[in-house]
């Protein structure tokens, strides 16, 4: 900034020669080849962090339209045409009904529980495993990016210290670019590494959620389809829980009964 003050008072234009693009132009095709690869993972990583966080909001979103509609169909069969087509909660429901269906056609004493539990199962890891798409990509970049950044900063250091031979003597404009180049390599490897691994940890914890919500949706399959539909989740809506809140709160309370009182006779034995 000086340089350009002093430049412009004296009239004369001083072009900056270690720059981000000057590094990077004396680094050359190896320099250039790194910082590609470098945005290729950040931009991979930000297209998964969008695509995965829009999916699991939107199996979350359903998950709230399948304790609402879901259960206050008549069955199983009615309550899944009120779901979504392709949808985790869907496909949940049409592989516990052809699980049914299976182990009525089957001739072996095979317990329908454990039938159900093994099908239901499947069904969720293959849920799981699809929410889990991607993200060995982000945990990759997250321990990689660093390294990548790290071989451009050997390379640019190893180019300064070959001008430095060349010269004879580490003046500043034979190392600068060089070594402007390494530490620019280093910052761009971590600025890549950050955002994969913080991305990775937020949707693996949401995976989780999901993955607890689907364990609890599946129980509650299995429960109905054992009990022919006796058993059913209690179904509260956003409405009847505000109601039940309100109902509590102006609950009169009643009062405690007072204890009767406790009357001590004490005989007092003749005088003999």
């Amino acid at each position: 900034m000086l340089i350009e003050i002093m430049a412009a008072a004296g009239g004369e234009e001083v072009k900056n020669q270690f720059g981000f693009w000057e590094a990077m132009e004396q680094g050359g095709p190896i320099a250039w080849a790194i910082f590609g690869v470098l945005v290729i993972m950040s931009v991979g990583s930000f297209y998964i962090l969008f695509t995965k966080l829009f999916e699991q909001q939107k199996v979350m979103n359903q998950y709230k339209d399948t304790r609402t509609k879901f259960w206050r169909a008549g069955s199983i069969d009615e309550g899944a045409t009120k779901l979504e087509k392709n949808s985790a909660w869907r496909q949940l429901v049409d592989d516990a009904r052809e699980a049914k269906t299976e182990h009525g056609k089957m001739t072996d004493d095979v317990e329908a529980h454990d039938w159900l539990h093994g099908s239901m199962a499947r069904s969720e890891a293959a849920i799981n495993a699809k929410l889990a798409g991607g993200l060995p990509f982000l945990a990759s970049v997250g321990a990689t990016a660093p390294f990548v950044g790290l071989l451009g900063t050997v390379i640019g250091i190893y180019r300064a210290l070959i001008n430095i031979g060349l010269a004879g003597s580490a003046s500043i404009d034979k190392v600068a670019g060089p070594v402007g180049e390494a530490l620019i390599m280093t910052a761009i490897g971590l600025l890549v590494a950050v955002p994969a691994v913080l991305a990775y940890n937020w949707l693996q914890s949401r995976n989780r959620r999901i993955a607890a919500m689907l364990s609890g949706f599946s129980n509650e399959l299995m429960a109905n389809i054992t009990s022919n539909g006796a058993v059913k989740p209690k179904v509260m809506t956003a409405t009847s829980t505000q109601a039940a809140g309100k109902a509590a709160a102006t609950k009169p309370t009643t009062a405690t009964a007072a204890r009767p009182a406790t009357t001590t006779t004490t005989t007092t034995k003749p005088k003999a």
